[in-house]
């Protein structure tokens, strides 16, 4: 089962790269002066939003040839409101997704980005959309003397967690390790998301992983032998971000998330991800 679910996973990564190789290759093509930084205005006046996502099961995924995930279907019914056509390119770097949109690549960075004084200092966020944290992802304990099972935070001294490279987990553990007061070697992972991970632990390839909660919970009953309720943080907002240049895009997707959020319709998708 874990085997054939890190399979699955890599095709479906390997499908959505091959499918936006195009897109993308005519995009790099252009130098960083064709892009600038757009204001609503100028969005509605292309008729485009441009935007970039994670490639996950709550983010943007691929099914029986169907594109779901929260992320794409909230703002996908954000352009249909607006009479926009959506762009939407899934990307598994945070690094790079961060980037293109302070680059002016894309419009809007629409995955659900832990708001810090860090991220702050990089773009513009949304309403907060989610509440997580993050979850040490480990096997569950196989006896009571299993000295691999983490009890608690104290216990990770000296161990090497595995995240995705470059993301906002880095943190956390960075200062985890000043309050336990030693080392957690932290070892980043390039071109895998976070379902490649828990398929790594409970695949027995590497021991810990660390995961945001929300994802976690989307994929970890598809790993039964994953344990995810050690907290490595504390609960934090999530949001979709914007470049700081566009206060005006800002303000339209707030105007229009305090509405939706009040609707029978976000109700619905809310609860089809996040139970």
């Amino acid at each position: 089962m874990n085997a054939r679910k890190l399979i699955k996973y890599s095709v479906c990564i390997l499908i959505i790269v091959l499918g936006f190789v195009l897109y993308n290759s005519q995009e790099d093509d252009r130098t960083p002066a064709h892009f600038h930084p757009r204001n609503y205005d100028e969005i509605k006046e292309s008729g485009i939003l441009r935007a970039v996502t994670d490639f996950n099961s709550i983010s943007y995924y691929i099914t029986d040839d169907t594109i779901q995930g929260f992320d794409y279907e909230l703002l996908h019914a954000f352009a249909q409101e607006k009479k926009l056509k959506l762009e939407l390119v899934p990307e598994i770097s945070f690094k790079k997704r961060l980037q293109d949109v302070i680059a002016g690549k894309y419009d809007l960075l629409a995955s659900g980005t832990v708001i810090t004084a860090d991220s702050r200092d990089s773009l513009l966020f949304t309403r907060p959309l989610l509440l997580s944290k993050q979850v040490l992802i480990q096997r569950k304990k196989s006896s009571d003397d299993d000295s691999t099972y983490i009890e608690n935070q104290l216990d990770l001294a000296g161990k090497t967690l595995y995240t995705c490279k470059n993301s906002p987990a880095i943190l956390r553990l960075n200062n985890l390790m000043d309050e336990i007061g030693d080392t957690i070697y932290i070892h980043e992972i390039d071109h895998y998301g976070p379902e490649q991970l828990l398929a790594m632990v409970a695949g027995k390839d590497i021991d810990y992983a660390v995961c945001d909660l929300s994802l976690a919970e989307a994929s970890v009953n598809d790993f039964p032998n994953l344990d995810i309720n050690t907290d490595i943080g504390f609960n934090q907002f999530y949001a979709w971000g914007v470049n700081k240049q566009s206060s005006s895009l800002l303000d339209s997707l707030n105007c229009w998330l305090d509405t939706y959020k009040t609707s029978r319709e976000y109700e619905k998708l809310y609860k089809k991800y996040f139970h």
